[in-house]
């Protein structure tokens, strides 16, 4: 086994800091949604890609890719707003193993209603904190650091 090449106090901090900020990030975020929409963040990440999805239905599987989950967690967070009437599952219609999520009515107005303060929470902690080349930097960044991911047990 080798030696484990440790992080240097440069490195630890701005691996710290990016910790914290995701977290405290998260942390505003949550509670803007509740406060202001009754969504959770879990709800306002299944909404998003449905929302703009043709038809606004999406199969179990690309729904859970596009958001990085797994079959488990996605199936319980969509009982969880099948209760509330944000979105019904479906039967697929070209392969019967497969299932589909359908934006409802009420989880279209659930996400045009968030929307708006969300992006403004997200705007005021985050983008208009940010120079237009720090923006730009850090896109360039994330974007790379992305495509570099990959999963766990792979």
């Amino acid at each position: 086994m080798a030696t484990p090449q440790w992080l240097d106090e440069r490195q630890a901090r701005a691996w710290q800091a990016y910790l914290k900020l995701n977290q405290e990030l998260y942390a505003a975020l949550e509670v803007q949604l509740q406060r202001d929409s009754g969504l959770s963040g879990a709800d306002y990440t299944v909404l998003v890609p449905l929302s703009t999805a043709a038809g606004g239905v999406l199969r179990t599987r690309e729904l859970g890719t596009e958001i990085g989950w797994d079959r488990s967690r996605l199936s319980h967070q969509i009982s969880r707003m099948e209760r509330r009437g944000l979105v019904a599952r479906e039967e697929c219609s070209e392969d019967g193993r497969g299932s589909m999520v359908r934006l409802t009515d009420t989880g279209r107005s659930a996400i045009e209603g968030a929307a708006p303060a969300h992006a403004e929470t997200v705007r005021r902690f985050f983008i208009d904190r940010l120079s237009k080349g720090e923006l730009d930097t850090l896109t360039a960044v994330f974007e790379r650091l992305l495509a570099g991911m990959e999963r766990p047990g792979v």
